[in-house]
């Protein structure tokens, strides 16, 4: 050690495994997050955190996710960063084990219904606060997918919709998410899924299908909404057969996970 440090005019450096932990566990609080946000968050050189994120990709405990741009899909997607299932067991993850209890015992007490139920009331606060900026976009469905994806994007769920088969019939949005934040538990409890999926169609304003899931083993979650039809508003709790938006009823439906392809 220099006399520079001893006297400390320098700041010690750390060992290599002590900013390597650092970086995974700012990875988890702040991701998706760029190799540069990074280094400014843990005031690291960009060599130093290029080092630790390239090593801790090999070892598979964080990976990179693609993000377009939400409102234009222009440009070369950018590089984020956030972690693995692999990274999640090696952090440590009580809270999952401790919810993934507290749902059993709900479950135990009033069946699926009451996990159902859960998992609406979770999702509820979404849409309550992503209505307002989808309404905003106007009665254009594309438009309005373009609205909800910005929004899920600022809340940092790497999300994009991106147009398919335009002016055809066929013609649709692609709404992707390259992040969820309960990953693991919607493996566990797809009724997680599920009530995120019937809140896309009420606040797109028509029939949606999810094709994957990451919770199901798929690399990114991919909701089809076709674009080639009114939009029209379903309240939550309306039953499908009145309204044609949406899905049927949570209680009632099948589950998307059983709609999903490879």
């Amino acid at each position: 050690m220099s006399q520079d440090v001893e006297a400390g005019k320098l700041p010690a450096l750390e060992p290599d495994e002590r900013t390597r932990d650092r970086v995974l566990t700012a990875v988890l609080e702040q991701g998706p997050v760029s190799a540069a946000q990074l280094g400014t968050f843990l005031k690291l050189t960009p060599a130093a955190v290029r080092r630790h994120l390239d090593s801790l990709t090999r070892e598979g405990l964080i990976e990179v996710k693609l993000i377009s741009n939400a409102k234009t899909g222009a440009g070369r997607p950018a590089r984020r960063y956030v972690v693995s299932r692999r990274g999640q067991t090696e952090i440590g993850d009580d809270y999952l084990e401790i919810a993934r209890l507290a749902l059993k015992e709900i479950s135990g007490f009033r069946g699926e219904a009451g996990v159902i139920e859960f998992a609406e009331r979770r999702f509820a606060k979404m849409e309550a606060k992503y209505q307002p900026l989808v309404d905003a976009a106007g009665s254009d469905v594309a438009a309005r997918s373009k609205a909800l994806a910005e929004a899920l994007n600022a809340d940092q769920f790497v999300a994009s919709s991106n147009s398919l088969n335009a002016g055809t019939a066929m013609a649709a949005e692609q709404l992707c998410q390259g992040h969820c934040p309960i990953q693991e538990l919607a493996s566990t409890f797809p009724e997680f899924c599920d009530a995120e999926t019937e809140v896309f169609a009420r606040l797109i304003g028509v029939d949606v299908r999810r094709l994957s899931t990451m919770a199901s083993g798929g690399h990114v979650c991919t909701t089809h909404v076709p674009t080639g039809r009114a939009v029209v508003r379903k309240l939550a709790g309306t039953p499908a057969k009145s309204v044609p938006t949406g899905v049927q009823g949570l209680s009632k439906r099948i589950s998307t996970h059983q709609q999903e392809r490879p």
